[in-house]
């Protein structure tokens, strides 16, 4: 049984202008998301800036979304660390928290052998007993989880289940799913390439743009799984150049700006990250007009 189909919000973290976590900001995201059709939600991952929180900030930020999410639809806590204890750690705290699984990513800069992810993987899913996704974006980590890694890991590991996959390499992925034998749940990890996943046995997308558009995110995959491909498929079209400007900059930074256009308060971004440059701005403005949320 997949933790969740459809689309998961990858949900940004709102701050208050001095950098403090805006936690009656945080309450209206999440229950707009929920108005919205969101199927999931994942809080402190890459788009909640849970790499520039303390753990303290980190713990509390899972804790109060999983009550205000008060078990409506699952919490899919981020929870992964460079270094194994702290993501053994994170993993418990999110589990005690009330989290109904864990998004893990492959542990960054020490850049682990395929037999250092698994032992890895293991060591954390074997702390907690709800069930674990893995996290695979190179792009960030400068690490791949190789396919042959993600099916040992999901057949010798009970509570590991699945892949939310930002690689962006349709030839791993094919691969990957091709020696799952369906004991993989595959989620894109990429807003833009949610109906060719999908195609590929994908249970929906852990998205960025569920932030805004939550509903619309949702369609795309309901209808998908409701047999509909060419509805999906021309809605992920008609997405596609908010998409593109959604990743100008590096996420979260333009999503959070995007939030703000739409006054939803999600204030600013914490350092190293810094608004988006203002001609990005207006090249996003453009594409939320025209996607109909401005």
């Amino acid at each position: 049984m997949a933790i969740f189909e459809g689309a998961g919000v990858a949900l940004a973290t709102p701050m208050k202008a001095d950098g403090a976590i805006d936690f009656d900001k945080l309450k209206e995201l999440v229950e707009f998301q929920i108005e919205g059709g969101t199927d999931a939600i994942i809080v402190c991952g890459t788009t909640g800036e849970a790499s520039a929180m303390t753990h303290e900030e980190h713990i509390e930020t899972i804790r109060f979304v999983c009550q205000v999410v008060n078990k409506r639809i699952p919490v899919i806590a981020g929870s992964g660390s460079n270094w194994t204890e702290t993501a053994i750690y994170l993993s418990q705290e999110a589990e005690k928290a009330g989290a109904d699984g864990l998004l893990v990513v492959s542990p960054y800069y020490n850049k682990a052998t395929q037999k250092g992810l698994i032992a890895h993987f293991t060591a954390i899913a074997n702390s907690v007993a709800i069930p674990v996704l893995l996290y695979n974006i190179p792009g960030r980590t400068g690490v791949n989880i190789q396919p042959e890694t993600i099916v040992t890991l999901c057949k010798n590991v009970e509570n590991i289940v699945g892949v939310k996959e930002a690689s962006g390499n349709f030839s791993a992925i094919s691969t990957l799913m091709s020696l799952a034998e369906g004991c993989v749940d595959l989620y894109s990890g990429n807003d833009d390439q949610i109906v060719p996943l999908m195609s590929l046995g994908g249970k929906g997308v852990i998205s960025v743009l569920s932030n805004i558009a939550p509903r619309q995110t949702h369609e795309i995959c309901a209808s998908y799984l409701e047999g509909d491909v060419k509805k999906s498929a021309k809605m992920q079209l008609k997405a596609i150049p908010l998409i593109t400007e959604l990743f100008r900059e590096v996420n979260p930074i333009p999503v959070k700006a995007a939030l703000n256009m739409m006054g939803m308060g999600a204030g600013p971004l914490r350092l190293p990250l810094t608004e988006m440059e203002e001609a990005n701005q207006a090249k996003l403005k453009k594409a939320m007009e025209e996607y109909g949320l401005l």
